[in-house]
Protein backbone atom coordinates (compact mmCIF):
# COMPACT_ATOMS: atom_id res chain seq x y z
CA UNK A 1 0.00 0.00 0.00
CA UNK A 2 1.11 3.41 -0.81
CA UNK A 3 2.36 5.76 2.24
CA UNK A 4 0.45 8.85 3.27
CA UNK A 5 -0.08 11.55 0.16
CA UNK A 6 0.74 8.68 -2.11
CA UNK A 7 -0.61 6.62 -5.13
CA UNK A 8 0.43 4.40 -7.79
CA UNK A 9 2.30 5.71 -10.90
CA UNK A 10 -0.55 3.93 -12.90
CA UNK A 11 -2.87 6.09 -13.90
CA UNK A 12 -6.68 5.85 -12.48
CA UNK A 13 -8.05 5.85 -9.23
CA UNK A 14 -11.10 4.36 -7.68
CA UNK A 15 -13.12 5.35 -4.40
CA UNK A 16 -16.53 3.44 -3.09
CA UNK A 17 -18.16 3.25 0.61
CA UNK A 18 -15.51 1.67 2.54
CA UNK A 19 -12.78 0.70 -0.50
CA UNK A 20 -10.02 2.57 -2.53
CA UNK A 21 -7.39 1.73 -4.91
CA UNK A 22 -5.19 3.63 -7.85
CA UNK A 23 -3.69 2.27 -10.71
CA UNK A 24 -5.77 0.73 -13.22
CA UNK A 25 -4.24 -3.07 -14.37
CA UNK A 26 -7.18 -4.24 -16.97
CA UNK A 27 -11.36 -4.29 -17.35
CA UNK A 28 -13.63 -7.33 -18.06
CA UNK A 29 -16.84 -7.23 -19.91
CA UNK A 30 -19.64 -8.19 -17.10
CA UNK A 31 -21.93 -9.44 -19.92
CA UNK A 32 -19.38 -11.68 -21.13
CA UNK A 33 -17.33 -13.18 -18.36
CA UNK A 34 -18.63 -11.87 -14.90
CA UNK A 35 -17.03 -15.42 -13.00
CA UNK A 36 -13.88 -13.11 -13.41
CA UNK A 37 -15.28 -11.50 -10.11
CA UNK A 38 -13.82 -14.17 -8.30
CA UNK A 39 -10.27 -13.09 -9.11
CA UNK A 40 -7.98 -11.65 -6.60
CA UNK A 41 -9.32 -7.55 -6.52
CA UNK A 42 -9.93 -5.43 -5.76
CA UNK A 43 -12.65 -4.91 -8.44
CA UNK A 44 -14.48 -1.94 -8.95
CA UNK A 45 -17.76 -1.75 -11.23
CA UNK A 46 -19.74 -0.02 -13.30
CA UNK A 47 -22.87 -1.59 -15.09
CA UNK A 48 -24.86 0.37 -17.38
CA UNK A 49 -29.16 -0.06 -16.86
CA UNK A 50 -29.71 -0.21 -20.21
CA UNK A 51 -29.42 -4.40 -22.32
CA UNK A 52 -26.83 -4.41 -24.62
CA UNK A 53 -28.87 -3.75 -27.44
CA UNK A 54 -29.78 -0.28 -26.30
CA UNK A 55 -25.81 0.32 -25.79
CA UNK A 56 -25.79 -1.03 -22.37
CA UNK A 57 -22.30 -2.27 -20.85
CA UNK A 58 -21.27 -3.79 -17.52
CA UNK A 59 -17.41 -3.88 -16.82
CA UNK A 60 -15.07 -4.18 -13.29
CA UNK A 61 -11.62 -2.72 -13.33
CA UNK A 62 -9.34 -4.67 -11.56
CA UNK A 63 -6.50 -2.11 -9.23
CA UNK A 64 -3.36 -2.80 -8.53
CA UNK A 65 -2.79 -0.92 -5.08
CA UNK A 66 -4.97 -0.80 -2.53
CA UNK A 67 -5.17 2.85 -0.34
CA UNK A 68 -7.03 4.52 2.27
CA UNK A 69 -10.48 5.87 1.34
CA UNK A 70 -9.58 9.05 3.51
CA UNK A 71 -6.44 9.54 1.62
CA UNK A 72 -8.39 9.76 -2.05
CA UNK A 73 -10.50 11.96 0.03
CA UNK A 74 -8.48 14.61 1.29
CA UNK A 75 -8.75 18.12 0.15
CA UNK A 76 -6.77 19.84 -2.40
CA UNK A 77 -8.35 23.02 -3.13
CA UNK A 78 -11.61 22.85 -4.65
CA UNK A 79 -10.34 22.06 -8.25
CA UNK A 80 -13.93 21.00 -9.22
CA UNK A 81 -15.01 23.63 -12.26
CA UNK A 82 -18.70 22.54 -13.30
CA UNK A 83 -20.96 23.95 -16.17
CA UNK A 84 -23.16 26.78 -16.39
CA UNK A 85 -26.39 26.11 -14.81
CA UNK A 86 -27.88 27.74 -17.35
CA UNK A 87 -26.58 24.97 -19.31
CA UNK A 88 -28.22 21.84 -18.57
CA UNK A 89 -30.98 20.64 -20.55
CA UNK A 90 -33.25 17.39 -19.78
CA UNK A 91 -34.15 14.38 -22.34
CA UNK A 92 -37.94 15.07 -21.83
CA UNK A 93 -39.14 18.16 -20.79
CA UNK A 94 -42.39 18.85 -17.95
CA UNK A 95 -44.98 18.04 -20.64
CA UNK A 96 -42.94 14.94 -22.54
CA UNK A 97 -42.41 13.88 -18.82
CA UNK A 98 -46.02 14.10 -17.09
CA UNK A 99 -47.74 12.12 -21.09
CA UNK A 100 -44.74 9.50 -20.01
CA UNK A 101 -46.35 9.14 -16.15
CA UNK A 102 -50.18 9.09 -18.59
CA UNK A 103 -48.48 6.37 -20.60
CA UNK A 104 -47.79 4.31 -17.36
CA UNK A 105 -51.16 4.44 -15.64
CA UNK A 106 -52.75 3.66 -18.77
CA UNK A 107 -50.59 0.12 -19.16
CA UNK A 108 -51.46 0.03 -14.99
CA UNK A 109 -55.47 -0.12 -15.93
CA UNK A 110 -54.63 -2.48 -18.73
CA UNK A 111 -53.10 -4.79 -16.26
CA UNK A 112 -49.74 -4.68 -17.72
CA UNK A 113 -47.86 -3.74 -15.08
CA UNK A 114 -48.19 -2.40 -11.66
CA UNK A 115 -45.48 0.01 -11.46
CA UNK A 116 -42.63 1.31 -14.17
CA UNK A 117 -40.30 4.02 -13.30
CA UNK A 118 -39.91 6.93 -15.47
CA UNK A 119 -36.79 8.69 -15.73
CA UNK A 120 -35.00 11.45 -17.34
CA UNK A 121 -31.20 12.34 -17.84
CA UNK A 122 -29.43 16.34 -17.64
CA UNK A 123 -26.92 17.02 -19.88
CA UNK A 124 -24.61 19.85 -19.67
CA UNK A 125 -21.77 20.59 -21.87
CA UNK A 126 -18.20 20.34 -20.23
CA UNK A 127 -14.53 20.00 -20.90
CA UNK A 128 -11.65 20.97 -18.50
CA UNK A 129 -10.04 24.07 -18.89
CA UNK A 130 -6.91 22.51 -19.84
CA UNK A 131 -8.98 20.45 -22.59
CA UNK A 132 -8.78 16.70 -20.57
CA UNK A 133 -11.08 15.09 -18.70
CA UNK A 134 -12.70 16.49 -15.65
CA UNK A 135 -11.60 16.17 -12.17
CA UNK A 136 -13.69 13.36 -10.83
CA UNK A 137 -11.98 13.63 -7.65
CA UNK A 138 -12.67 17.08 -6.74
CA UNK A 139 -16.47 16.58 -7.53
CA UNK A 140 -16.66 13.91 -5.39
CA UNK A 141 -15.32 15.63 -2.56
CA UNK A 142 -17.65 18.09 -3.24
CA UNK A 143 -20.47 15.98 -3.03
CA UNK A 144 -19.24 14.44 -0.18
CA UNK A 145 -19.47 17.76 1.72
CA UNK A 146 -22.47 18.92 0.31
CA UNK A 147 -24.78 16.06 0.27
CA UNK A 148 -22.97 13.39 2.23
CA UNK A 149 -24.33 9.75 1.19
CA UNK A 150 -23.82 6.10 2.65
CA UNK A 151 -22.53 4.89 -1.50
CA UNK A 152 -20.75 7.38 -2.40
CA UNK A 153 -17.85 6.76 -4.68
CA UNK A 154 -15.53 7.76 -7.83
CA UNK A 155 -14.01 5.54 -10.43
CA UNK A 156 -11.89 7.33 -12.98
CA UNK A 157 -9.92 5.61 -15.03
CA UNK A 158 -8.68 8.42 -17.91
CA UNK A 159 -8.80 7.64 -21.75
CA UNK A 160 -4.41 8.09 -21.98
CA UNK A 161 -4.65 4.70 -19.41
CA UNK A 162 -4.68 2.60 -22.83
CA UNK A 163 -7.63 0.86 -20.38
CA UNK A 164 -11.47 1.43 -21.52
CA UNK A 165 -11.98 4.84 -19.80
CA UNK A 166 -14.84 5.23 -16.87
CA UNK A 167 -15.57 8.18 -15.45
CA UNK A 168 -18.77 8.07 -12.48
CA UNK A 169 -19.43 10.03 -9.36
CA UNK A 170 -22.25 9.08 -7.24
CA UNK A 171 -23.62 9.84 -4.24
CA UNK A 172 -25.97 7.01 -4.08
CA UNK A 173 -27.95 6.14 -0.53
CA UNK A 174 -29.42 2.88 -2.05
CA UNK A 175 -27.38 -0.58 -1.61
CA UNK A 176 -28.52 -2.55 -4.27
CA UNK A 177 -26.64 -5.67 -3.33
CA UNK A 178 -23.95 -6.24 -0.25
CA UNK A 179 -22.33 -9.76 -0.23
CA UNK A 180 -20.55 -10.91 3.51
CA UNK A 181 -19.62 -14.98 3.10
CA UNK A 182 -23.00 -16.62 3.07
CA UNK A 183 -25.26 -13.35 3.29
CA UNK A 184 -26.88 -11.58 0.46
CA UNK A 185 -28.65 -7.98 1.25
CA UNK A 186 -30.42 -5.75 -0.49
CA UNK A 187 -32.03 -2.34 0.33
CA UNK A 188 -34.56 -0.85 -2.30
CA UNK A 189 -35.59 2.50 -1.72
CA UNK A 190 -39.19 3.40 -3.03
CA UNK A 191 -40.58 6.75 -1.56
CA UNK A 192 -39.50 10.49 -1.43
CA UNK A 193 -40.31 13.14 0.00
CA UNK A 194 -39.05 16.65 1.36
CA UNK A 195 -40.12 15.61 4.89
CA UNK A 196 -41.36 12.31 6.66
CA UNK A 197 -45.19 13.92 6.30
CA UNK A 198 -45.08 14.03 2.82
CA UNK A 199 -44.66 10.66 2.60
CA UNK A 200 -48.04 9.29 1.44
CA UNK A 201 -50.29 6.00 1.37
CA UNK A 202 -49.14 5.58 -2.46
CA UNK A 203 -45.25 5.76 -1.18
CA UNK A 204 -45.65 2.84 1.17
CA UNK A 205 -47.58 0.68 -1.40
CA UNK A 206 -44.76 1.66 -3.91
CA UNK A 207 -42.23 0.44 -1.93
CA UNK A 208 -44.18 -2.83 -0.50
CA UNK A 209 -44.40 -3.84 -4.35
CA UNK A 210 -40.54 -3.36 -5.05
CA UNK A 211 -39.46 -5.38 -1.92
CA UNK A 212 -41.98 -8.26 -2.91
CA UNK A 213 -39.78 -7.93 -6.42
CA UNK A 214 -36.36 -7.94 -4.45
CA UNK A 215 -37.56 -11.07 -2.31
CA UNK A 216 -38.31 -13.04 -5.04
CA UNK A 217 -34.91 -11.86 -6.96
CA UNK A 218 -33.11 -13.02 -4.30
CA UNK A 219 -35.19 -16.31 -3.63
CA UNK A 220 -33.60 -17.16 -6.96
CA UNK A 221 -29.90 -17.41 -5.64
CA UNK A 222 -30.59 -18.33 -1.78
CA UNK A 223 -31.32 -21.15 0.06
CA UNK A 224 -35.20 -22.33 0.30
CA UNK A 225 -37.00 -20.26 3.04
CA UNK A 226 -34.00 -18.00 4.33
CA UNK A 227 -35.25 -14.61 2.20
CA UNK A 228 -36.98 -12.42 4.86
CA UNK A 229 -37.81 -9.06 4.81
CA UNK A 230 -35.90 -7.90 7.87
CA UNK A 231 -36.72 -3.70 8.05
CA UNK A 232 -40.00 -2.72 5.92
CA UNK A 233 -40.97 1.38 5.26
CA UNK A 234 -37.97 3.01 7.41
CA UNK A 235 -37.86 6.35 7.22
CA UNK A 236 -34.41 7.12 6.19
CA UNK A 237 -33.45 10.72 6.13
CA UNK A 238 -30.89 12.05 3.43
CA UNK A 239 -29.95 16.02 2.17
CA UNK A 240 -32.85 17.49 1.52
CA UNK A 241 -35.51 14.79 1.45
CA UNK A 242 -36.40 11.70 3.10
CA UNK A 243 -37.02 7.97 1.25
CA UNK A 244 -38.94 4.80 2.61
CA UNK A 245 -36.30 2.43 2.76
CA UNK A 246 -36.67 -1.64 2.90
CA UNK A 247 -34.07 -4.61 3.91
CA UNK A 248 -34.29 -7.79 2.44
CA UNK A 249 -31.58 -10.91 2.77
CA UNK A 250 -30.80 -14.23 2.42
CA UNK A 251 -28.31 -17.09 2.54
CA UNK A 252 -26.95 -17.98 -0.75
CA UNK A 253 -27.20 -21.07 -1.88
CA UNK A 254 -23.93 -22.96 -0.80
CA UNK A 255 -23.24 -24.10 -4.72
CA UNK A 256 -22.60 -20.14 -5.56
CA UNK A 257 -20.76 -19.08 -1.95
CA UNK A 258 -16.84 -18.69 -2.68
CA UNK A 259 -17.08 -19.97 -6.67
CA UNK A 260 -16.73 -18.49 -10.42
CA UNK A 261 -20.64 -19.25 -10.15
CA UNK A 262 -21.73 -16.42 -7.97
CA UNK A 263 -22.23 -13.18 -10.09
CA UNK A 264 -23.35 -14.78 -13.08
CA UNK A 265 -25.85 -16.27 -10.89
CA UNK A 266 -26.59 -12.67 -9.09
CA UNK A 267 -26.58 -10.65 -11.99
CA UNK A 268 -29.30 -12.66 -13.78
CA UNK A 269 -31.52 -12.60 -11.29
CA UNK A 270 -31.61 -9.64 -9.70
CA UNK A 271 -30.03 -7.13 -12.60
CA UNK A 272 -31.39 -4.70 -13.36
CA UNK A 273 -32.07 -3.30 -9.70
CA UNK A 274 -36.02 -3.62 -9.03
CA UNK A 275 -36.32 -0.43 -7.52
CA UNK A 276 -35.48 1.73 -10.45
CA UNK A 277 -37.46 -0.86 -13.18
CA UNK A 278 -40.71 -2.25 -11.80
CA UNK A 279 -42.88 -4.55 -11.45
CA UNK A 280 -43.61 -7.08 -12.98
CA UNK A 281 -39.76 -6.43 -14.11
CA UNK A 282 -40.05 -7.49 -17.67
CA UNK A 283 -43.08 -5.32 -18.35
CA UNK A 284 -41.93 -2.25 -16.75
CA UNK A 285 -38.39 -2.73 -18.94
CA UNK A 286 -40.66 -2.83 -22.09
CA UNK A 287 -42.52 0.36 -20.98
CA UNK A 288 -39.16 2.23 -20.43
CA UNK A 289 -37.56 1.25 -23.69
CA UNK A 290 -40.56 2.55 -25.05
CA UNK A 291 -41.56 5.90 -23.56
CA UNK A 292 -37.45 7.02 -22.29
CA UNK A 293 -36.12 8.94 -25.40
CA UNK A 294 -32.19 8.34 -24.79
CA UNK A 295 -30.20 5.38 -22.26
CA UNK A 296 -29.73 5.96 -18.89
CA UNK A 297 -26.27 4.73 -19.14
CA UNK A 298 -25.06 4.35 -15.11
CA UNK A 299 -27.69 5.70 -13.92
CA UNK A 300 -30.11 3.23 -12.04
CA UNK A 301 -27.00 0.67 -13.02
CA UNK A 302 -25.18 -0.71 -10.57
CA UNK A 303 -21.78 0.76 -8.64
CA UNK A 304 -19.52 -0.74 -6.11
CA UNK A 305 -16.93 -3.05 -5.39
CA UNK A 306 -16.23 -6.69 -4.97
CA UNK A 307 -13.41 -8.21 -3.62
CA UNK A 308 -13.08 -12.08 -2.54
CA UNK A 309 -16.04 -12.88 -1.04
CA UNK A 310 -17.25 -9.75 0.01
CA UNK A 311 -19.17 -6.91 -2.02
CA UNK A 312 -21.13 -3.92 -2.07
CA UNK A 313 -22.88 -2.20 -4.94
CA UNK A 314 -25.03 0.56 -4.88
CA UNK A 315 -28.06 1.46 -7.29
CA UNK A 316 -26.53 3.75 -9.33
CA UNK A 317 -28.82 6.72 -8.37
CA UNK A 318 -27.79 10.71 -7.48
CA UNK A 319 -24.91 9.72 -10.16
CA UNK A 320 -23.46 12.04 -12.93
CA UNK A 321 -21.22 10.63 -15.67
CA UNK A 322 -19.25 11.96 -17.91
CA UNK A 323 -18.14 11.38 -21.61
CA UNK A 324 -17.91 13.14 -24.85
CA UNK A 325 -17.81 16.47 -23.53
CA UNK A 326 -20.71 16.38 -21.65
CA UNK A 327 -21.43 15.84 -18.18
CA UNK A 328 -24.60 13.94 -17.28
CA UNK A 329 -27.15 13.01 -14.30
CA UNK A 330 -30.34 10.99 -14.40
CA UNK A 331 -33.72 11.47 -12.29
CA UNK A 332 -37.06 9.80 -12.27
CA UNK A 333 -39.90 8.39 -10.19
CA UNK A 334 -41.71 5.57 -9.03
CA UNK A 335 -45.36 5.50 -11.36
CA UNK A 336 -48.28 3.60 -10.20
CA UNK A 337 -52.06 4.11 -10.94
CA UNK A 338 -51.80 6.39 -7.74
CA UNK A 339 -49.55 8.73 -9.40
CA UNK A 340 -50.22 12.54 -10.30
CA UNK A 341 -48.09 13.49 -13.36
CA UNK A 342 -47.44 16.75 -11.65
CA UNK A 343 -46.42 15.47 -8.40
CA UNK A 344 -44.10 12.68 -10.14
CA UNK A 345 -42.35 15.09 -12.35
CA UNK A 346 -41.83 17.35 -9.04
CA UNK A 347 -40.16 14.77 -7.28
CA UNK A 348 -37.40 14.14 -9.78
CA UNK A 349 -36.56 17.83 -9.70
CA UNK A 350 -36.50 17.31 -6.05
CA UNK A 351 -33.82 14.71 -6.28
CA UNK A 352 -31.90 16.91 -8.91
CA UNK A 353 -32.10 20.29 -7.07
CA UNK A 354 -29.23 19.23 -4.70
CA UNK A 355 -27.06 17.99 -6.69
CA UNK A 356 -26.74 19.49 -9.81
CA UNK A 357 -26.95 22.75 -7.70
CA UNK A 358 -23.60 21.57 -5.98
CA UNK A 359 -22.43 20.20 -9.69
CA UNK A 360 -22.98 23.77 -10.91
CA UNK A 361 -21.86 26.32 -8.14
CA UNK A 362 -25.55 27.39 -7.65
CA UNK A 363 -25.70 25.35 -4.23
CA UNK A 364 -22.43 25.59 -1.67
CA UNK A 365 -20.98 22.07 0.40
Amino acid sequence: MPGPGRTSSRPGLARFADRAATGVVEVVDLWRDPERLADDGPWFVVADFDAPARGGRARAWRFAERVDPAELAQEDGDAWRGPEPSCWTSSMDRAAYESAVARVRDEVREGEVYQANVCRVLSAPLVAPDGGEPDAAALGRRLARGNPAPYAGVLHVPASSGVDPVWVVTASPELYLRVAGETVTSGPIKGTAPTPDGLTAKDRAENVMITDLVRNDLQRVCDPGTVEVTDLLAVEPHPGLVHLVSTVTGRLRPGLRGTGALWPALLDATFPPASVSGAPKSSALRIIDALEPVPRGPYCGAIGWVDGDEAVLAVGIRTFWWADGVLRFGTGAGITWGSDPAREWEETELKARRLVGLASGTLEP
